[in-house]
């Protein structure tokens, strides 16, 4: 795509987008589904949904820096913005979309990341991707929070004796 249409397409998009996409009952569902989540494991997950690349991320768009290397340092960015990283049992995660990209990103922390396989976590984003494409956008983060909640309660299950501290936001990120 020419740099400029892209640019174009990205400052279109804006908060009333993400809006449409999650609305805000669904974005206090979703994020119920978080807390309920993290009460079976250690981890902290993080939903975010940014409609539109900032302009200096587009501008970085070429042969040696394409499209997806973009999107992967967004969603870095976005894990550090939030202090994903900063949690007690460096098991968090970022399920990250970008609207006007279509993309999909997810980002986990170190401890998660040694337990879990690039395929295991591409094969979810997979069948993220395909509900999103369906429409069932509230479906599909669902299904995915499950998912990756299955991934924590195996690798990180919520110990019997200890009181859950929640270490970060459950609310769903919308940008």
């Amino acid at each position: 795509m020419n740099k400029l249409l892209r640019i174009l397409k990205h400052r279109w998009l804006d908060a009333s987008d993400i809006t449409r996409a999650l609305p805000d009952d669904m974005a206090e569902r979703l994020a119920r589904r978080v807390a309920a989540s993290e009460g079976r494991h250690s981890g902290e997950v993080r939903l975010c949904v940014e409609a539109a690349l900032p302009t200096s991320y587009l501008w970085r768009i070429n042969a040696n820096t394409p499209l997806p290397i973009i999107v992967r340092e967004r969603a870095l960015t976005w894990f550090g913005r939030l202090r994903i990283w900063d949690t007690e049992h460096n098991n968090g995660v970022l399920i990250y979309l970008l609207l006007a990209e279509h993309a999909i990103e997810f980002v986990a922390d170190r401890a998660l990341a040694r337990r879990v396989s690039q395929a295991e976590w591409q094969a979810i984003v997979d069948r993220l991707g395909t509900r999103l494409r369906e429409g069932a956008f509230e479906d599909g983060l669902t299904q995915a929070l499950e998912e990756v909640s299955a991934l924590l309660v195996l690798h990180f299950p919520a110990a019997a004796d200890e009181g859950r501290r929640n270490e970060l936001a459950d609310s769903v990120v919308r940008r």
